[in-house]
């Protein structure tokens, strides 16, 4: 497990902007996915929009509950810039995943911690690490083949002298085994890369230098290393088969990859058909996807953007996520304006608008839908809308506004996790943040879900991550006395760190949390909702 950073949030910050300039990112995008970040994993802690207010050069209350509610989602996911970095294979995706882990790090030191930054801040910071992870193997119709590469990686064995050559290893995933010098017989240029792994011929590419244009050489470079390296290709983007393995290796959600499989499918083919100078329907690629919260709507919104782009139907697969906050201004006249920069953004890949049918119901959501509606036209050859939320709203809204019921006409469903893929999801998400899950820890955590109520407003997976993280704190608040932990102790929950109940001498884990979500909501009533 990392230690807790010793830098402050302006230092991480700091380094976010160096590393976001290395990746050749806007600045100041990186920066406030950072200081949203830092608000939402902070938020549970007394007076933390003071420090964090201090820190990031603004003071007003406002800003910080603001840039918590944007930050939520980041808690869980890759934020917006890095995930297209991993889409796009960057050298610099490791870097900047790093900095913003850091950034979470730093930011469990705002205001007065407590046991639920630490929970917040170590699932943040594994979430943005574990976007670099590449998929799982692949099943394969070779079982023996695949069970033999198995064991060559778990072995210890000279392998120097063994040609696999003959082998046909065309369904596996090889980038998986991380083999030292690969495996043997087998050419360089058909061991894929993992995602946080540049090859060895782009690390060599020299950095850019705040202050000089992007590719001067720097002063240390050989010229003809220089002449050498910029001949060498950028790394290709993920391919359709790679985004596809990602998809099917999410736990659950048989009908969304059924139906996704089938959208590629039928794109392929029209795109074929159109090459071939055929005929072909012009069939809409925006979607809408309905379920409760934490069923997956915004992981699946992510790879999409990246297969459509594997097809080529979009020129970058970048995933925006915005809700009504981001889209609706507080005049009439400014929600057009605001909309519209939210879609320049996410031209190219995919805007993913959440609880879409909050946008109806009075005149300043209605001016952001037909800004989409305008939009979506103009943009139809580089532009995917995903619009979000509850079955019901979600049907409502889409059928009473012509303009979006004739651009959405594939609906997927996305069903509650059962209680066994939530254990696996749990299972998942402490091993992405270097914890260890005891057989009690597993039995808690079965125990707390016969008892809790399902339905609407039940978080699936957004449940499992909030026990997760109060575990988390609720672990670092046991270790508190112990001078050197050993790294057992350090990685190791157990049962009583998901007891729900609080104990003597233990600050609140969830009433901070739930107060700042809840001025939050007060303050947003009272300014961002005009009238």
């Amino acid at each position: 497990m990392t230690e807790p950073s010793t830098r402050t949030l302006a230092d991480a910050l700091g380094a976010l902007r160096n590393a976001a300039g290395a990746a050749r990112l806007d600045h100041g995008v990186a920066v406030r996915e950072g200081e949203a970040l830092a608000a939402a994993v902070a938020e549970s802690a007394e007076h933390a929009y003071l420090d964090w207010g201090e820190q990031t050069g603004h003071p007003d209350p406002q800003a910080f509950f603001d840039a918590a509610h944007r930050g939520r989602r980041w808690r869980a996911a890759p934020t917006a810039l890095l995930g297209q970095l991993v889409l796009n294979r960057s050298p610099q995706a490791a870097t900047y995943a790093e900095a913003l882990a850091e950034v979470c790090r730093a930011a469990q030191t705002l205001g007065e911690p407590n046991p639920r930054t630490a929970g917040n801040a170590a699932v943040a910071a594994a979430a943005q690490l574990a976007a670099l992870a590449p998929p799982p193997m692949p099943a394969t119709t070779r079982p023996e083949v695949a069970a033999m590469l198995r064991a060559l990686h778990q072995s210890s064995l000279d392998l120097s002298s063994l040609d696999l050559s003959s082998l046909d290893l065309s369904s596996l995933d090889l980038s998986s085994l991380d083999l030292p010098g690969g495996l043997p017989g087998i050419a360089p240029d058909l061991r894929p890369e993992s995602p946080g792994t540049p090859p060895e011929s782009v690390q060599m590419r020299p950095e850019p230098v705040e202050g000089q244009p992007p590719g001067a050489a720097t002063s240390s470079a050989h010229p003809a290393e220089s002449q050498q390296v910029a001949a060498k290709p950028e790394p290709k983007p993920k391919t359709l088969d790679e985004l596809l393995a990602e998809l099917d290796a999410l736990v659950g959600l048989t009908a969304v990859k059924a139906e996704i499989h089938r959208q590629v499918a039928v794109l392929r083919v029209e795109t074929l058909r159109s090459k071939a100078g055929l005929k072909s329907p012009t069939i809409t690629r925006h979607l809408v996807f309905v379920g409760n919260p934490g069923t997956g709507k915004t992981t699946v919104a992510r790879l999409v953007g990246g297969i459509y782009r594997a097809l080529g139907l979009l020129s970058k697969g970048q995933l925006i996520e915005v809700d009504r906050s981001e889209l609706v201004a507080g005049y009439l006249g400014q929600t057009a304006i605001k909309t519209a920069e939210v879609v320049a953004s996410a031209a190219g890949g995919v805007l993913f608008v959440d609880e879409a049918y909050s946008l109806a119901g009075d005149q300043y959501g209605q001016e952001s839908v037909d800004t989409l509606v305008k939009e979506m036209e103009d943009r139809r050859d580089d532009l995917v809308l995903i619009v979000a939320g509850y079955p019901d709203p979600m049907a409502i809204f889409i059928a009473q506004n012509p303009g979006l019921a004739s651009r959405f006409r594939t609906t997927i469903e996305f069903d509650d996790y059962t209680d066994e893929e939530l254990v696996r999801i749990l299972q998942q998400m402490a091993q992405a943040a270097d914890y260890d899950l005891d057989d009690g820890c597993v039995v808690r955590f079965e125990a707390i879900l016969a008892t809790t109520p399902r339905g609407p407003m039940f978080g699936n997976a957004r449940f499992a991550r909030n026990l997760l993280e109060a575990a988390i704190g609720k672990h670092a608040w046991r270790l508190r006395d112990i001078d050197e932990p050993t790294v057992e102790q350090l990685r190791k929950l157990i049962a009583d760190d998901f007891d729900e109940g609080e104990t003597e001498n233990k600050p609140p884990v969830m009433s901070h949390e739930q107060a700042a979500e809840d001025e939050s909501a007060k303050l947003e009533e009272t300014t961002s909702e005009p009238g």
